[in-house]
């Protein structure tokens, strides 16, 4: 998402004209010829680790670049079969046998287009992000022991437990020539991101099951592709209807419908991502329609004897960063594939079993992302997501998921219920002990309640500060008759509810106004709350108080709008903050600043964030800043003769609809980036649009903001 998505309406310039037919057809065929070079090998690997007949995977990739290119609702995403239903698909084969699982994928077909329908793709934002993540880490993992056996000259067994278990014996049995040319595909994947970049233009997956072909020639007795007949030949209805086992067909149906419309939704928001912001590459997705596309898609491949299809992120991307401007570009690498079935068979039984099971290695090693489990550790959902990958693992994948499901609500239920209860002992002869009783209390926190309240002694002075969201009679009750007899006993005995309470709550992104009262001085006020709340910080700041080691530096504007905890939700130790006006890299303060992080605290990241409607540029824009405000934006006269001779970023700022003074704060951003690239340290632009609430990053490379 680039800036033109994060802007008001009113504020954005009229569209641009839609590019000539010829030069929209031009950019379609060359992206189309990419993706189908992608496509193929891909396919082919797919159908080899789902147990179905090769040809499948070809006619899902033709299916999947016509039907669901012509009727989806995101125009370049580019469909066909996929890793993250291999899984469920060699279950179903090994289950019921391939006519039958024909007859589920056009079943999921049809539930996909009630789903449309029914406009529910919003629901699929409901399923978390760990439970969707573990399960694609753990479709992942098991295609990658399955596929480790047929690198070593095996066939896979039926289960990742099974593969698992098994590779020792495959090891000690293992084909040095299978291997050799599965360690060729491996080597020349993980190595294509090394050459350079005018050559990475020709596909990697291309590329490494070419050179495993070509060096299969020293071994004729290695497995090859063995298909049956063209591409024609292998189309073909259905002709074994199902005799029981209706309970197991219709979870068949729904897991291949689920699966396939979650991975197609995540996909093409991913693609929306990359499009250009200039309206060149189409309207954005409209998801309940690309619900329909797909699943006309999964009917139709069902019927002609493909595999399911889903919206696939590797040749979505490939599409969008070839130039690809309509779902022309889907549609022809359909045609294309469906060509070189026709005309060209002959190639496809070249290629070794071994080349597409090491491509379909790192295929599922790239389901399972670092990004995803840095994620899921922030947000506290670490264990939902380890939970779905053993449940995937060690069951299967509806079973996983329903694990991964049951433990996210469980953590749900655990953190709706949990309280927040802390004893402090005095901190010095005479003080009060403290307790502090926050968060939600309920029934079920009442012996928690009881062991915190139980630490203050007999006769002790105590002040109890209630910071609650919600109170039910039993926990309520308890802490009633505790305070009623502590006080009794002749001890002092204080509770406290903070300002607010019972009325407009201080949430961490509330002003003082929405919660103080107007006798109050704000300040002073907001300085007693946070002595009233800071119970749950006072371990972090006894740590700290020995030295800091923050994690960057983030240079930003002295506005009163711009707080670095919020936008960056730190906390103490996290970020040293500079502010001054115009966040410049000016001055012996600012310098001084830098000097410390990068010198003393040694700092990885330098951050820059400017921000919209900032005063100091719109005063640098109009001549008008006087006295020292005018000696000051002095220092930022580079950033205005940048602005003025064109500079990448106000040009991209410009035409995504930010006003001159918004397009001058980030060209300001890049300028001071600019002048600390002599750091060293990793350098990081930021533009904090306050209307909407988003920050924007710059991507220096591409030298605009994005989301």
């Amino acid at each position: 998402m680039t800036a033109s998505d994060v802007r008001p309406a009113q504020h954005a310039p009229p569209p641009p004209a839609p590019p000539g037919r010829l030069a929209a057809l031009r950019a379609d065929v060359g992206a189309s010829l990419v993706v189908f070079l992608v496509a193929v090998p891909l396919s082919l690997g797919i159908a080899l680790a789902s147990g179905a007949p090769i040809m499948a995977g070809i006619i899902a990739a033709v299916v999947g670049g016509v039907v669901a290119g012509l009727l989806g609702g995101s125009p370049l995403q580019v469909s066909g079969p996929a890793a993250g239903l291999t899984v469920v698909v060699a279950e179903l084969v090994a289950r019921f046998g391939w006519q039958v699982t024909c007859l589920i994928t056009v079943g999921a077909g049809l539930l996909q287009i009630v789903f449309g329908l029914l406009r529910v793709a919003r629901f699929s934002q409901a399923i978390p992000p760990a439970v969707v993540h573990g399960m694609l880490a753990g479709i992942g993992l098991t295609i990658v022991l399955g596929q480790l056996h047929v690198v070593l000259g095996g066939t896979p067994p039926s289960g990742a437990v099974e593969s698992l278990l098994g590779l020792p014996a495959r090891l000690l049995a293992a084909d040095p020539a299978a291997a050799a040319v599965g360690g060729v595909t491996i080597t020349m994947l993980l190595a294509w991101p090394l050459v350079p970049k005018a050559v990475r233009a020709v596909p990697g997956p291309l590329v490494a099951v070419v050179a495993a072909t070509a060096v299969a020639v020293i071994w004729p007795a290695v497995p090859r592709v063995d298909l049956p007949g063209g591409l024609l030949e292998s189309i073909a209805l259905p002709s074994v209807l199902p005799t029981g086992d209706w309970a197991g067909i219709a979870g068949g149906i729904l897991t291949v419908a689920l699966i396939a419309s979650v991975e197609s939704l995540l996909s093409a928001v991913a693609v929306d991502r990359m499009r250009r912001p200039d309206g060149s590459q189409g309207p954005r997705t409209r998801p309940d329609r690309e619900l329909i596309g797909q699943g006309a898609a999964n009917g139709v491949s069902g019927l002609l004897g493909g595999l399911p299809v889903t919206g696939v992120i590797v040749r979505s991307s490939a599409n969008v960063r070839a130039g690809a401007r309509t779902r022309a570009s889907t549609v022809l690498h359909g045609v294309w594939i469906a060509v070189f079935a026709i005309a060209l068979i002959g190639i496809i039984e070249l290629v070794p079993l071994a080349a597409l099971a090491g491509l379909l290695i790192m295929v599922g090693l790239q389901l399972v992302k670092p990004v995803d489990v840095t994620q899921a550790r922030r947000h506290g959902d670490l264990a939902v997501y380890l939970a779905t990958i053993a449940g995937v693992l060690a069951l299967n994948l509806l079973e996983g998921v329903g694990v991964g499901l049951a433990v996210a609500g469980f953590l749900m239920l655990r953190r709706a219920l949990s309280a927040n209860l802390q004893h402090e002992p005095p901190a010095a002869e005479g003080e009060p002990h403290r307790v502090v009783v926050g968060g939600t209390l309920s029934f079920l926190s009442v012996p928690a309640l009881a062991r915190t309240l139980g630490a203050v002694p007999p006769g002790a002075p105590v002040q109890v500060d209630l910071v609650v969201d919600y109170l039910d009679h039993a926990a309520y009750d308890h802490l009633d008759t505790w305070t009623t007899r502590h006080r009794a006993s002749g001890a002092p005995t204080e509770v406290t509810e903070p300002p607010g309470a019972g009325g407009a709550r201080r949430g961490r992104y509330a002003t003082w106004s929405q919660w103080q009262g107007s006798e109050a001085n704000p300040l002073l006020a907001g300085v007693a709350a946070f002595h009233e709340e800071s119970a749950a910080l006072r371990p972090t700041l006894r740590s700290l108080g020995s030295g800091q080691a923050p994690a960057g530096l983030l240079l930003t504007c002295a506005d009163s709008r711009v707080v670095p905890s919020v936008i960056t939700r730190s906390g103490p130790g996290d970020l040293f903050t500079v502010q001054n006006v115009g966040n410049l890299v000016a001055g012996t303060s600012a310098r001084a600043a830098v000097q410390y992080a990068t010198t003393v605290l040694r700092v990885p990241t330098l951050a820059v964030c400017g921000h919209s409607g900032c005063g100091a540029m719109r005063g640098l824009l109009d001549g008008t800043a006087e006295g020292a405000l005018g000696d000051w934006l002095r220092a930022a006269t580079p950033s205005l003769e940048a602005f003025r001779s064109g500079h990448p970023v106000g040009a991209a700022a410009l035409r995504d609809g930010f006003g001159e003074a918004e397009a001058l704060a980030m060209v300001n951003v890049a300028v001071q980036l600019d002048a600390l690239e002599h750091t060293g340290a990793d350098l990081v632009g930021l533009f904090f649009d306050i209307p909407t609430a988003r920050v924007l990053t710059l991507d220096r490379e591409a030298r605009e903001f994005r989301h």
